[in-house]
């Protein structure tokens, strides 16, 4: 039997609550389930202890039965020191967008622009001061 851990959701519209259960990777989501091994609330802050609670013993129980955790899953585990923390790749995930890159080109050329400015402000009155000293 292919075993997962994973989340089955209840709680009312928009008012999330999801149990972590150990079941049947071809039962449905919300549907049949072997054992409830813990409960994780997202409205809860994150820092909040009461967010995820899980039996560990159990998780360890089912993780050594061959059940696999869902990516979520596996992050509450991390959290908790159960399971080695997994390097993730996302490469384009630090990557600006296609709109962001156009602002800061944009951003750009205002910026060299005010400093040519600037550099030929700074020029014309030095010549300035200079005439004035030899008019007199």
């Amino acid at each position: 039997m292919a075993m997962k851990i994973r989340l089955s959701r209840g709680g009312s519209k928009k008012r999330p609550y999801y149990s972590i259960v150990a079941a049947d990777s071809r039962m449905p989501r919300d549907g049949r389930f072997i054992e409830k091994i813990g409960t994780y609330n997202p409205l809860l802050a994150k820092d909040s202890e009461e967010r995820v609670t899980m039996d560990v013993e159990r998780v360890k129980y089912w993780l050594d039965q061959g059940a696999l955790p869902t990516d979520r899953v596996s992050r509450f585990l991390e959290a908790a020191g159960v399971v080695a923390a997994t390097a993730r790749q996302n490469p384009k995930k630090a990557a600006p967008g296609k709109k962001a890159l156009e602002r800061a080109a944009e951003k750009a050329a205002k910026i060299e622009k005010a400093a040519e400015a600037a550099a030929a402000a700074a020029a014309a009155p030095a010549e300035a001061p200079a005439e004035e000293a030899t008019a007199e």
